[in-house]
């Protein structure tokens, strides 16, 4: 290949596989056959430009592979339908107090008797009862599935994209039946090996948390990390080094060379069989190999390793490879073996730190003076040049994190993987001989971990951007390159100019007298964001589920901050009940200056204050009534409920709770004549609520529902849906439409944006 030819080849086909996961959706895969046969006969008519026919080959198998993806999904008609499964455990199973949740790959399904085509990989929650489960056992399971189905608001994971690029077909749950059973399976496999060290570091490590970080760093078993530990990880952006990282295999590779380096020492004759580079490069591809298989072959592990397989090729050739080729060479591999790559944010991190380290770290001679350098310097543009995909991805980043990796990095790569693959090996060889290996590298992580806690809550470790628009991330991008071009490049500091848009980017806030609202997408629950000019009013916050799961956490602050908001004035929740009142103490934590409102201030996890009718405050020239409950409080239910209405000058809605029917009479004569409202749809829609004379009396402009994908309570309720309907009031549900917004202006009547799941579309999401 000409010099270059395998970077624009790997460029063009990149070019072609993003091309598709643009697409809202994907047209027939025929349109493949005319794509190859121009790829063909532009390589035949223009050889001088044949590299660029990998953009037209990128695009049809892209399109062939998200075909195949998108057609093994579950089918809509088969979802909340009960299916029979015998599938084995890949991966390692998740044992918790709640349930025990695990990935099945499916051999054969069927449905009401019948064999069912499905084929491809569940995430499975087994609720009650759960026998132990071990990787890669079999077994025969009822199962109720569900296409995979993300929660879509401002700053939020799209988790069918990550369903996609993962391979998964369907998410479900285990029903009870007799015929739930284990059946023969495979003695041995590599996550069953992966276990075995697991179990074995907890059995010869005493304290759970250094254990916990010894098993991720080990053999990348994250289980026993929780919320808390992922949180300083992000604060101290070293994430990615608590699960095996691609300098974890490499460190695995330098572990194999030295190896062969030893036995060569000892047994100098075996070169006259084999010269030692070929054999030290065979060693390096070897342990990386095993290491990466320990590791579960994740995205950035099997980068790293073809890049080593790369250059331990050409070495036992005897043929040169520059570090840009073998990266370009490995993304060729993977999109090649896999185009849906691309949807993971590991992949554009992956590639894009180790191309800005080949392009613009230059070697500073031998020694300890220039490994200091280097690692410092690395450090310092892997901070800065990953920050923009860092803040689009994750929407927010750390600014502690050059200082925490420059730390991280050496102690990682140099002392604790090491010690660990030691004592993985005399875990398997002698495994007495493993305890006091481990104790030691258990005793250097903790005295790391007790180090990124400080720092953890040090200025700057949390920051947060508004949502990151496409151009002002390929302007940081080409001014973080711009910035450590090497000497000699002209004017290299006007490349932070480039990062304006990003770092100050334009923000609309509503005028004197209008105000937004936000319905987000919390599944089964409610949360709602009122912003005036200055202020914030955060109604409801979502669910917390026995796992962990805090959508206060996952939903309420993401949305908060990708909408550019920097302060919560008010929280207010609505009554006691988990699916309105779960992320509250989490949102209270997050944002302590808060006055805080609730309808059962006893039933809550924080300090809050009683919510009572004839509260009222105006914030901007827009006013806020409290109409329910009536003063000294209400009973313990629903209609507990804390109403609210925000009257702008351009209109006014109503946030109702999960009043009943019954307390829906008293609420209407509270709000009073006026302009119609948009109306909050009370509890969620269901047949307890919205009776056609509240509906009448109100004549919302606009209604807004908040409920999950296919929630088990059936909400909203098909009656409830009727009484709208007759009425004329148009509704929109936030389990189809994602997050939604209403803008009230100063001087106009509502008027409701497109829902985040259309204003986004993409062909996962069909």
């Amino acid at each position: 290949m000409a010099r270059h030819g395998a970077i624009t080849v790997a460029l063009a086909l990149l070019a072609g596989v993003l091309l598709v996961q643009a697409w809202p959706r994907l047209p027939s895969v025929w349109i493949c056959l005319p794509l190859i046969v121009l790829a063909l006969a532009w390589a035949w008519r223009c050889p001088r430009w044949r590299w660029l026919c990998a953009l037209p080959l990128g695009v049809a198998w892209a399109l062939w592979c998200g075909t195949q993806a998108m057609q093994a999904r579950l089918p809509r008609a088969l979802e909340g339908r009960d299916v029979l499964v015998v599938g084995s455990l890949d991966g390692l199973p998740l044992a918790r107090t709640d349930a025990s949740r695990f990935t099945l790959r499916v051999e054969s399904a069927q449905l009401d008797g019948r064999p069912l085509a499905l084929h491809g990989l569940l995430t499975v929650s087994w609720y009650e009862g759960a026998p132990p489960l071990a990787p890669c056992t079999r077994w025969r399971l009822l199962l109720r599935l569900k296409r995979p189905r993300a929660l879509l608001d401002p700053g939020s994971t799209d988790s069918e994209r990550s369903a996609l690029e993962r391979g998964i077909v369907a998410t479900g749950y285990v029903r009870e039946d007799e015929g739930n059973r284990r059946l023969p399976g495979p003695r041995w496999c590599v996550d069953g090996t992966r276990a075995a060290i697991a179990r074995g570091i907890a059995a010869r490590v005493h304290d759970p948390h250094d254990a916990a970080l010894l098993r991720a760093f080990a053999v990348g078993d994250t289980r026993g990390l929780d919320q808390q530990d992922w949180a300083v990880a992000r604060a101290n952006g070293v994430s990615h080094l608590i699960a095996i990282s691609g300098f974890h295999v490499g460190v695995a590779a330098v572990f194999g060379v030295w190896l062969a380096w030893l036995v060569y020492a000892w047994w100098p004759p075996a070169a006259l069989r084999l010269p030692r580079p070929q054999a030290q490069a065979a060693a390096a591809l070897l342990f990386a190999v095993v290491y990466s298989a320990l590791a579960g072959f994740g995205l950035p592990t099997v980068r790293t390793l073809l890049m080593i397989a790369v250059v331990a090729l050409a070495r036992c050739s005897r043929r040169g490879s520059s570090g840009a080729q073998s990266l370009a060479l490995a993304m060729i591999a993977i999109l090649l073996a896999d185009p849906l790559a691309v949807l993971a944010p590991g992949f554009w991190l992956s590639f894009v730190g180790v191309a800005f380290l080949i392009l613009c770290l230059q070697a500073q001679g031998r020694g300890w003076r220039a490994f200091l350098h280097e690692l410092s310097a690395g450090q310092l543009l892997m901070t800065v040049a990953l920050l923009p995909l860092t803040l689009w991805f994750f929407g927010q980043a750390s600014l502690v994190g050059a200082l925490s990796n420059l730390v991280a990095v050496p102690m990682v790569s140099f002392v604790i993987v090491p010690c660990a693959l030691f004592g993985m090996l005399l875990l398997l060889l002698c495994p007495p001989l493993a305890a006091p290996v481990l104790w030691l590298a258990a005793r250097i992580v903790h005295a790391q971990w007790w180090l990124f806690e400080r720092m953890a809550t040090w200025p700057g470790a949390h920051w947060y951007l508004p949502a990151v628009q496409l151009h002002a991330l390929l302007l940081a991008v080409v001014g973080a390159l711009w910035m450590f071009m090497p000497r000699g490049v002209p004017l290299r500091w006007l490349g932070a100019v480039l990062f304006l848009p990003l770092l100050l980017p334009p923000r609309s806030t509503p005028a004197d007298g209008a105000f937004r609202l936000w319905v987000l997408d919390v599944g089964q629950g409610l949360a709602v964001l009122v912003r005036t000019h200055d202020h914030l009013l955060v109604y409801d916050t979502g669910a917390r589920y026995p796992s962990g799961f805090d959508l206060g956490e996952a939903v309420v602050l993401p949305s908060i901050h990708a909408l550019g908001l920097s302060r919560v004035d008010t929280l207010m929740i609505s009554h006691g009940d988990n699916d309105h009142a779960g992320g509250a103490q989490t949102v209270a934590e997050a944002f302590p200056q808060a006055r805080r409102l609730a309808g059962e201030p006893a039933r809550m996890r924080v300090p809050m204050q009683q919510c009572a009718a004839g509260q009222a405050w105006q914030w901007d020239g827009v006013r806020f009534r409290v109409l329910s409950p009536a003063p000294g409080g209400g009973d313990r239910d629903n209609d507990s409920s804390c109403v609210l209405l925000v009257e702008g000058r351009g209109g006014r809605v109503l946030l109702p709770g999960d009043i009943s029917s019954k307390a829906e009479p008293a609420v209407a004569a509270a709000v009073g004549a006026g302009p119609p409202p948009v109306l909050v749809v009370p509890h969620h829609g269901s047949k307890t609520s919205s009776g056609a004379a509240f509906i009448a009396a109100l004549r919302p402009s606009l209604a807004l529902v908040s409920a999950g994908w296919r929630n088990r309570f059936g909400h909203p309720r098909a009656e409830v849906l009727a009484r709208y309907a007759e009425a004329g009031v148009p509704l929109f549900n936030t389990a189809v439409e994602g997050a939604v917004e209403v803008e009230f202006p100063a001087d106009g009547t509502p008027r409701r944006q497109p829902g985040w799941r259309r204003q986004q579309p993409r062909y996962w999401r069909e």
